[in-house]
């Protein structure tokens, strides 16, 4: 059985899944805590690292941590031109918070230099991660970036990247690249039904309805 292990990197967060002999690292968080998350890594014997997405809060340790564990970045492939510049997939909010939460996003993406990588594996919707000796598939969540993944979990637990957000309180994500694509993949993890919800932001709840 696998244990979710959640490393809070400042206002993100990365997680390790392990069952005690093999582990993966989802996310990496910013440079400002890469020793904090190498250290994780180095306890639970990280095999892989998975990006949920491209953004810099949750990209921006992947080279440096791959080169010091001598392990492999896995992400969609339609998130690969975010690794030049996060700016290369146009973000919307529809409300107050969420604007207030792109403004300050943009900001950080134009003072943001991330070390460039390419993935050594491209991963999709369906993928096992039973090669890294952990029971989890990858599941395709676009909308907050074109190339956003979740992953389920001993069918029992559902990290989800940006794909939903608990900053402020529980929601969809409050930041997003197709408002149509996120509104789908957010009733996608409702559909999932009976599981508990990792955020790349916030504290885990309970599956819900998300979408009303």
């Amino acid at each position: 059985m696998s244990r979710i292990h959640r490393i809070v990197c400042g206002g993100s967060n990365c997680y390790i899944i392990e069952n005690g002999t093999s582990g993966i690292l989802v996310d990496t968080g910013k440079k400002a805590f890469i020793n904090k998350v190498i250290e994780s890594c180095r306890h639970y014997k990280v095999r892989f690292i998975v990006l949920t997405h491209a953004h810099f809060d949750h990209a921006e340790n992947a080279a440096q941590i791959s080169s010091t564990l001598g392990i492999p970045i896995g992400m969609h492939e339609n998130d690969c031109n975010l690794i030049k510049g996060n700016a290369n997939q146009m973000l919307t909010a529809s409300n107050i918070l969420g604007k207030i939460v792109l403004w300050v996003s943009l900001r950080e993406f134009a003072s943001c230099d991330m070390p460039e990588f390419k993935p050594d594996v491209l991963l999709h919707n369906g993928d096992s991660l039973s090669a890294y000796g952990i029971h989890a598939r990858i599941i395709a969540l676009p909308g907050h970036t074109e190339g956003s993944i979740g992953l389920d979990v001993d069918n029992k637990y559902l990290l989800v990247g940006d794909a939903l957000m608990n900053m402020f309180y529980p929601t969809v994500s409050m930041l997003y690249h197709n408002r149509d694509d996120m509104l789908e993949s957010a009733a996608r993890i409702s559909s999932i039904g009976n599981r508990i919800i990792y955020f790349g932001h916030g504290k885990p709840v309970p599956n819900r309805q998300w979408v009303k």
